[in-house]
């Protein structure tokens, strides 16, 4: 299996632990507002890298164009932010040991993931160095 294919297996493997051990949509209002912000940023990064231009792997696919507008004119990866969110208000909605360390090695793999991918992305597109200068990886103006 390459390190690719681990980033990837493990991130599918905890997002379906956390759904196969509770609710898919959380109860409590702001819990639901959290689940519904973060599934709008994904959606919104997909829309702005366009489909086609994007895959589960930190691999960029050989047709890939470099993106900074939408949400990645803030942060590098909001995709795997609105999945944190997403996840998180599923955490929060049924918190346990397993579904906290679930959430845990899933904010752990995808933070490698994306070390991984700004790699192969810097090797790729010249302008990513000075991308990575003034815009943040998850969270707008501190990470």
């Amino acid at each position: 299996m390459t390190k690719a294919n681990l980033f990837v297996f493990v991130q599918f493997a905890a997002i379906g632990g956390l759904l196969l051990t509770g609710p898919w949509l959380p109860q409590p209002p702001a819990l639901l507002a959290l689940l519904a912000a973060g599934g709008a940023l994904v959606v919104w990064a997909m829309l702005s890298m366009g489909f086609g231009n994007f895959g589960a792997s930190p691999v960029p696919l050989a047709e890939a164009r470099f993106v900074a507008r939408g949400p990645y004119a803030i942060i590098r990866h909001p995709m795997y932010t609105g999945l944190l969110l997403a996840t998180l208000a599923l955490v929060l909605a049924a918190p346990s040991p397993p579904r906290i360390t679930m959430w845990l090695v899933l904010l752990v793999d995808l933070v490698l993931k994306l070390h991984y991918e700004e790699s192969l992305l810097g090797a790729k597109f010249p302008q990513y160095a000075e991308y990575q200068q003034r815009t943040k990886k998850l969270v707008p103006f501190i990470f």
